[in-house]
């Protein structure tokens, strides 16, 4: 989270040109919701910063969401936790429980060391649905050596929605590095959701790496307690380092609809996403899984490195899907760590939030994910404003007036027609994160920066910009979007990084639309989307 020094005034719309001649124009239509109301809004004038609509437990530090699932009704969310303080440490797994992903309640910690295999630590891993309707969760133990292992935990009362009660295996660990399996005991964590092959065996893969090789270390299983590795990684890529928080999981072909993670064949792609314990960045592969060989094969161009896709290309980490069978669709969770610095973490008594919940599908070109803020997040919605649409000139900048709220959800649409006024795309410029930092909202060029100034405090001393550029490439115009936090706060000892991401779309045909939620910690969420010219 940004810590802001001032009072907000709301939201501005700006258009800056320099370059070019004449008068470039672009017309701009947008719906502000000015609050977001929750029944567990916490921040007051003790914790300004608090989030009002994001997963946040009252006090002290969180990280990774783990086992996410769907039983009996309702929505269950673990997630790592320090239940002494604001700074990684004590690790548990924290649980809540939820009717509509919005609003949680919490419950004693599910997991916490108590067993020799994890009496140093309960960190990361999933749940699994069993064919039974059983839950089952593998999680990574730190033993009294310090050797990363692989638990398990099975609820205590199958009749409680709640699942209040978990007892561990008394075979813990099932999995562990030894000298035979060549496994680095200081590299192997965080275990997927599993997967029933046609064989009846269950699959998962563990994380780890050999030097600078990432890997994705797959293990079989039977009965879902005695586990084989296998001969070979479902997959790993030379020079990405460590691969934490992996994620495996099949993505339909044909619409928004999610499918069961054991779902295989023509209709569906496969994704594997890692997490870089390095840059601590995520990136994912599209591509194909070949059930009987156990292989993952990206398909051909994917790059493997966090220069290639990416769910989210700010803060964003250590992310987690689940299929959830109650409205058929695939859900991501993320975790948001502070921009804030240690000694202010400890101050306000907490650090992190979770992300909010994304549906998850495949574009139609099947590149690609496409994700969007689960529709239960509109029912927080009130305060309705709509302006009608403008013609911004360049040079401009339009307060949308009567938005004062510090958490508000924008929607709005750009539509823009003079292409000729573009720069040209350099060869150079392919980092799009560097090209935001080094083009941020105050340099101007031909066609951009247009877009949004959010949480904008008086005079602009403090804004996030999140705006737009269109560049002319080879064959067609390049839209880079960024988010300029280099004014977010006054607070030098704040982590001001500009974020940016090269847009799949084609602005000549298609609207810029963007939504943007955000709230008072001054953290943003922004996520476009294109929309065909009527």
């Amino acid at each position: 989270m940004l810590n802001m020094a001032h009072s907000f005034v709301g939201f501005c719309l700006f258009f800056a040109l320099l370059f070019g001649h004449g008068v470039v124009e672009l017309e701009a239509s947008h719906h502000v919701y000015k609050n977001l109301q929750t029944d567990q809004s916490t921040a007051s004038a003790n914790q300004p910063y608090r989030t009002g609509y994001h997963f946040q437990p009252p006090k002290n530090w969180i990280n990774d969401p783990n086992g996410p699932m769907v039983y009996k009704g309702l929505y269950h969310l673990f997630y790592q936790y320090n239940p002494k303080g604001a700074v990684w440490g004590n690790i548990v797994w924290a649980h809540s429980t939820s009717k509509d992903l919005v609003n949680w309640t919490p419950h004693d910690p599910a997991i916490y060391p108590s067993q020799p295999s994890d009496i140093n630590g309960c960190w990361s891993g999933s749940a699994t649905i069993l064919p039974d309707g059983k839950p089952a969760i593998l999680y990574t133990g730190i033993d009294p050596q310090d050797k990363q292992v692989q638990n398990l935990a099975m609820p205590k009362n199958l009749s409680d929605p709640y699942l209040r009660e978990w007892i561990k295996s008394s075979k813990n660990p099932l999995m562990q590095p030894t000298a035979q399996n060549q496994i680095n005991a200081s590299s192997f964590r965080d275990p997927t959701t599993a997967w029933l092959g046609p064989d009846k065996k269950w699959r998962l893969i563990i994380g780890s790496k050999i030097h600078r090789q990432g890997l994705a270390i797959l293990y079989k299983s039977e009965d879902f307690v005695h586990w084989i590795q296998a001969q070979s990684p479902l997959h790993s890529a030379k020079d990405t380092g460590m691969w934490e928080c992996p994620d495996f999981f099949p993505v339909s072909v044909r619409g928004q609809n999610g499918v069961d993670i054991s779902v295989n064949g023509p209709f569906v792609k496969h994704v594997l996403k890692v997490s870089l314990d390095d840059t601590k960045h995520e990136y994912y592969t599209l591509g194909s899984y070949d059930i009987v060989k156990d292989i993952y094969t990206p398909d051909k161009g994917s790059v493997e490195s966090d220069s290639g896709l990416r769910y989210d290309y700010g803060k964003f980490y250590a992310s987690k899907t689940f299929f959830d069978t109650a409205k058929h669709r695939r859900i991501l969770w993320g975790w948001i760590n502070e921009s804030s610095s240690v000694h202010d973490d400890v101050k306000k008594g907490w650090a992190g939030v979770q992300a909010i919940p994304r549906k998850l599908w495949l574009s139609k070109s099947g590149k690609q994910l496409v994700q969007w803020p689960i529709v239960e997040i509109q029912k927080l919605r009130s305060n309705h404003l709509r302006l009608p649409s403008k013609l911004l000139k360049g040079g401009s900048e339009i307060e949308v007036s009567g938005v004062t709220a510090a958490q508000a959800d924008v929607d709005i649409s750009f539509k823009v027609t003079d292409f000729e006024k573009a720069e040209v795309l350099k060869p150079s410029w392919t980092n799009p994160q560097l090209l935001c930092s080094q083009q941020g909202a105050s340099v101007k060029g031909g066609l951009g920066p247009f877009g949004l100034l959010v949480l904008a405090s008086e005079g602009l001393k403090e804004n996030t910009a999140v705006f737009f550029r269109i560049f002319k490439g080879q064959n067609k115009y390049v839209v880079l979007m960024c988010s300029d936090q280099s004014r977010s706060s006054l607070n030098e000892d704040n982590d001001k990084t500009t974020y940016g991401a090269f847009l799949d779309v084609d602005p000549e045909h298609q609207y810029l639309s963007l939504r943007s939620l955000s709230f008072h910690s001054g953290e943003l969420w922004w996520r476009w989307q294109s929309l065909h010219h009527s």
